[in-house]
């Protein structure tokens, strides 16, 4: 892949030695994950999307879950230790992380927050997340990720 088209993710899994495969699909604006994984041929189970929250105490955080489901705010601050937990307003996604809607991916952000990804996902071999763009996704190991961020399997979803 030329140079000018990797992403920050991507050059981020490059410099770790993680292996990854990208996977594109056409789009000109954020469409929601189940779309991507349907037009892709994607387990809708195996796809993931990244939710940023801020806590109480100001912090931010990354939450990968299947794009199916939702977040359960109290199980998510539970999570990491926070009272309370709220998604962050859509007009503020590029000014924390560096991605826009729909891109937003828990790796190669301006600062790497702590991130809790959904349990579902330990027994995955891969999974799907944000490639760092619309339009890219990314195919690799839950495992190898959490490890590479230090992130954490948890049940964040709600039930």
């Amino acid at each position: 892949m030329a140079k000018e088209l990797k992403t920050n993710a991507m050059r981020f899994l490059d410099k770790n030695k993680i292996d990854y495969e990208i996977r594109t699909y056409e789009c000109d604006e954020f469409i929601d994950g189940v779309t991507v994984a349907e037009a892709l041929g994607q387990p809708v189970e195996e796809t993931f999307k990244t939710l940023v929250a801020q806590g109480k105490t100001g912090a931010f955080y990354c939450f990968l879950v299947p794009v199916a489901l939702e977040l359960d705010l109290k199980k998510a601050a539970r999570s990491v230790g926070e009272k309370s937990v709220e998604l962050i307003h859509v007009k503020d996604i590029n000014k924390v992380t560096g991605y826009v809607r729909g891109g937003c991916t828990p790796i190669g952000m301006k600062k790497q927050f702590p991130t809790v990804i959904h349990n579902t996902a330990e027994r995955l071999e891969k999974f799907f997340i944000s490639g760092g763009r619309i339009g890219t996704q990314i195919h690799l190991s839950p495992a190898a990720l959490a490890k590479s961020i230090r992130a954490k399997f948890e049940d964040i979803i709600m039930q």
